[in-house]
């Protein structure tokens, strides 16, 4: 039932007259008003009493570090096109907005502000700090709401979730506290990410692996001989990492590679240290790389880690935590580890063990927070065992109960899972959900625990203390669709809106943050989180390339919508790519989309102004009255782009919906058939009120196919549609069109023969325009026009009017067939019409002549 008070208010934002819509369409008189009125009526929040069911986004939460940026932008731009869409199809629509702790960045954030008051956190103290770190996330967290109101985001804020919130930080423990007792959290010593100025282990995702040039030094390692007076034998190694040799504790080879096979079981010496080392053969050696041998470093390596399992090797850690060479370096002991490597190559140069030196490339990783270059190293960290964890997510996309757009992303997230390794889920900093565990100095004994312990239950002694270290930020984000809604607790929220309907974020994180959520939805809740899985490519500048503030192209969404309005930067997000691919943010499209919206603004007051005194409100569709081809035209074209748009928005082809809503407003409805209506309009009453009624309702149905792009100036423009066409409101069909009804298509409007008969209407319309140009007729001249129309002459009989108004000709001479064809004419053709322009009739021939003379004298010079 229409709420006639909502109406009324709606009302209270427009003027009462039309002589108040302004010439032109101005954004930031518009975007604030409506958004709050959205928000301050709750048409963003849940109707559990929608005839749809519950469709459901969690927004990706961006991290409280700063400003949101155009990743952010396309981000909202296309979970609320989704939302809006629903809303309208009359489902129970849930948007929950939230942001995220961002554990390393937020703390390297807050410790570079420590450092230029000259003091740092462990001088202050880990309350104190966390104090700090408090204000100024709850600053930035309101920054973050800001922009997305900004950005048109119609989220219920009443339900906004921050990743430290007490019900997410009760999952967290929940979730750590169940997965260590079923034996899937371990803590024990491997290799991990390590940035030495973080001081801290990293996810994957906070490594950003680039190429960097570097250098490949051959050594010749001496073998141990087999008997006194043997001549010395080699064998030799390649290393990116000279320094590391110091941690040698094996060569290996591959065990199908024949050169080495007499010398598998032999001990090398290890340059420098006299350590003896053996060679072995294991399958992870690349045969192809450097000379086949390589050195096995099983505290520095993954890989090499993996083969010193494999082999019972020692692990001899030569680098330390603070990227400077540990005792066990030797000679070397204290350097820094750069300075170590040049020092060692010096000196295996001397001993004439270096074979020679090659320039390679090296993907080093690098901090994504500091640009340090991170160390693997064998630190003893928490970590989830992922095998059992990843078994069902690959079963949920194999079998089809999970789809990912574009498909293509099915084989990266496979791949993934089928090759996943342990997580290292702990870190060695402040901020974050701490890790519940608390260690007895007296007994020696580990608790894990839900609720916080002062005694140790093992020997009741109070000398306990927790585990100094915190969970990865993704620890507490994948779990992030059902905490939000009110998981350990079976909630109202999680009961209706779990699972989830899309989960819609960019492909680059599908490994560290999608697929880690489906594995937690399944195990925790035995149901996948989501049904379907959205990947948006990233947005570049105009060249192609990555925004970074190291090449300062980084684009600030806000000075964007400040300069073009929300709108224009929406649609451009939305209509620039397809799924999964990157697109570039060309400034002339938001521009040529700020034209869009002015056009919009321009044939709406158009229609407003010129219809303002013929009753009959707005009708729907169904209830249009065409009279002339043109209005059977527009309304079949309208009722194909409904049908077209609505597949492609359920099929997540917002980029190609958007584009054809698009093309349709601006060619067929403003172009053709608002041109078309200023000739219909000098009709008779029934004519006036047939075109009328068409004009408001195509607009109508338009502007709501539109609202999910660019819901500003649709909204506005609606309103006053309603407000001059009905100033009784009584025919609104609801409040406000974020709420509106999405429009049905009018199956009974296809039209095949009408389409094809104002397509050849067109088309001669078009090739006389193109004459005329291009002999440069003065716009104002109308000129003859012959044609020869065979079976379409009663046809275009009927549409020589329009014909006679848009090409700017005289009254068309139309002919079945002509006996002799016109002398001195412009002989044009439109499929089987010939057309002919007398040139007589379109330029003064002498002049003319004249003209191409003095072009044929000055092309000779």
């Amino acid at each position: 039932m229409i709420d006639q008070d909502n109406i009324e208010n709606a009302g209270k934002h427009l003027s009462a007259s039309l002589a108040s819509l302004p010439k032109a369409y101005e954004p930031q008189a518009v975007e604030g008003k409506w958004y709050r009125y959205w928000e301050d009526e709750g048409y963003f929040k849940p109707r559990p009493d929608a005839t749809g069911t519950p469709f459901v986004i969690s927004m990706p939460p961006p991290n409280v570090t700063g400003a949101l940026h155009l990743g952010h932008a396309i981000t909202a731009t296309i979970e609320d096109i989704l939302i809006r869409y629903h809303r309208m199809q009359g489902d129970d629509t849930l948007w929950v907005p939230g942001e995220d702790h961002a554990g390393i960045a937020t703390q390297t954030v807050v410790e570079r502000l420590l450092a230029q008051e000259g003091t740092d956190r462990h001088e202050i103290g880990r309350e104190a700090f966390l104090e700090r770190v408090w204000q100024w996330v709850n600053q930035y967290k309101s920054r973050i709401q800001d922009q997305h109101r900004r950005l048109g985001a119609s989220c219920d804020w009443s339900r906004e979730r921050f990743t430290l919130d007490e019900g997410l930080s009760r999952a967290v423990r929940e979730v750590f506290v169940r997965l260590y007792e079923e034996g899937l959290i371990y803590r024990g010593e491997r290799i991990i990410n390590w940035c030495p100025r973080c001081m801290s282990a990293l996810s994957d995702l906070e490594v950003n692996h680039i190429d960097t040039p570097g250098k490949l030094t051959y050594v010749r390692y001496p073998l141990k001989p087999l008997s006194e007076g043997e001549p010395a034998q080699y064998i030799s190694v390649a290393t990116t990492r000279p320094e590391t040799i110091l941690g040698d504790t094996a060569v290996a080879v591959n065990p199908k590679d024949t050169r080495y096979k007499d010398l598998v079981g032999r001990l090398a010496i290890l340059p420098v240290i006299g350590r003896e080392i053996p060679i072995i053969t294991d399958e992870a050696v690349d045969p192809t790389f450097g000379t086949g041998a390589v050195k096995v470093t099983p505290a520095h390596d993954p890989t090499d880690f993996e083969i010193g399992l494999r082999h019972d090797l020692p692990r001899v850690q030569v680098i330390g935590f603070d990227a400077k060479m540990t005792d066990e370096a030797g000679p070397y002991a204290g350097q820094d580890r750069y300075e170590a490597r040049d020092n060692l190559v010096a000196d295996l140069e001397k001993l004439g063990l270096v074979i020679k030196i090659e320039d390679y490339m090296v993907p080093l990783g690098y901090c994504q927070r500091c640009d340090s270059v991170v160390e693997p190293l064998i630190s003893k960290q928490w970590f989830v065992k992922m095998a059992p964890l990843a078994t069902p997510a690959i079963g949920a996309v194999k079998y089809g109960l999970l789809k990912i757009v574009p498909e293509r992303f099915n084989k990266v997230y496979l791949d993934w899972l089928e090759n996943i390794h342990d997580w290292c889920i702990s870190r060695q900093l402040w901020w974050g959900h701490r890790i519940p565990v608390w260690y007895c100095d007296n007994c020696g004994q580990m608790t894990v625990s839900l609720e916080d312990i002062s005694i140790c239950p093992h020997c009741d002694s109070t000398a306990i203390h927790q585990d100094e270290d915190v969970l990865d930020t993704w620890f507490s984000s994948w779990l992030w669709p059902f905490s939000t809604l009110g998981w350990p607790d079976a909630t109202a929220d999680l009961l209706r809106y779990y699972p989830t309907s899309v989960m819609e974020t960019g492909y680059d994180i599908i490994f560290f943050w999608v697929a880690r959520m489906v594995m937690a939805g399944i195990h925790f809740l035995g149901v996948i989180p989501f049904r379907t899985i959205y990947l948006h490519g990233l947005v570049r500048d105009a060249r192609g390339e990555k925004m970074s503030k190291s090449k300062n192209n980084v684009v600030d969404p806000l000075e964007v919508m400040d300069k073009y309005g929300t709108d224009a930067l929406r649609f451009t997000l939305a209509t620039s790519s397809a799924p999964g691919n990157d697109m570039k943010l060309v400034e002339e499209r938001i521009v040529g989309n700020r034209n869009f919206a002015n056009k919009i603004w321009n044939a709406s007051r158009f229609v407003l102004i010129n219809t303002a005194e013929i009753p009959g409100g707005v009708p729907s569709i169904e209830q249009a009255q065409p009279q002339t081809l043109a209005d059977r035209w527009i309304l079949s074209r309208l009722a194909r782009l409904t049908n077209n748009v609505t597949h492609l928005i359920e099929d997540f082809q917002l980029g190609e919906a958007g584009r054809q809503v698009n093309e349709f407003f601006w060619s067929d409805y403003c172009d053709w058939y608002v041109e078309i209506a200023k000739v219909q309009m000098q009709g008779d009453d029934a004519a006036r009120q047939a075109t009328a009624g068409i004009l408001r309702a195509v607009l109508d149905q338009s502007l709501r196919l539109l609202h999910p792009f660019m819901p500003f100036v649709t909204e506005e423009v609606w309103q006053y549609l309603y407000r001059t066409s009905e100033p009784e409101l009584q025919r609104w069909p609801t409040a406000a069109l974020i709420i509106a009804p999405w429009p049905k298509a009018n199956a009974q409007a296809v039209d095949d023969e009408a389409e094809e008969q104002f397509g050849l209407v067109q088309e001669i319309i078009t090739r006389i325009r193109d004459a005329r140009n291009q002999v440069n007729v003065e716009p104002a001249r109308r000129v003859p026009v012959i044609m020869a129309a065979g079976n379409q002459t009663a046809m275009l009989e009927q549409q020589a009017s329009l014909i006679e108004f848009l090409a700017r000709t005289e009254k068309p001479q139309l002919h079945e067939h002509l006996a002799q064809k016109p002398t001195q004419s412009m002989s044009l053709l439109a499929s089987s019409v010939e057309i002919y322009l007398p040139l007589a009739g379109m330029l003064d021939i002498g002049k003319e002549l004249e003209r191409l003379d003095k072009e044929i004298v000055q092309t000779r010079q």
